[in-house]
């Protein structure tokens, strides 16, 4: 079944309903779709993937942000890249990370800015 997709009013690819519908019935996709959420749920991973909106980074760049250690940052990129959320390339000795793409930069904003909106003084 190819896939079908509307655009939101925030400019978002979203899939169609029909589409969605054949998601949430494949159980492999479900899955999928938690283990990403799932990874989306640390706050350390959060921060890392909203850094690497702004751009690709290094290890010592990431650390000098998140305020973890480098060990830390490591063991979060794994995750990360396991869940397909983030890629890796080498430059020399040191290894770049960059978003997977553009869903899960989409994912990020979006969920900043629901964040945001919910923050807001009533």
């Amino acid at each position: 079944m190819a896939e079908s997709h509307v655009t939101t009013d925030c400019g978002c690819k979203i899939a169609d309903d029909d589409t969605l519908r054949a998601h949430l019935a494949n159980d492999d996709v479900v899955y999928s779709a938690t283990q990403i959420f799932d990874a989306l749920s640390d706050s350390t991973r959060f921060q890392i993937l909203g850094v690497l909106v702004l751009g690709e980074k290094s290890v010592s760049d990431l650390q000098e942000v998140c305020h973890v250690s480098q060990s830390a940052i490591s063991h979060q990129l794994r995750l990360l890249r396991d869940r397909g959320l983030v890629n890796a390339r080498r430059d020399g000795q040191r290894m770049i990370y960059s978003l997977a793409d553009e869903h899960v930069e989409q994912l990020l904003r979006v969920g900043l800015s629901h964040a945001a909106e919910d923050a807001r003084p009533e």
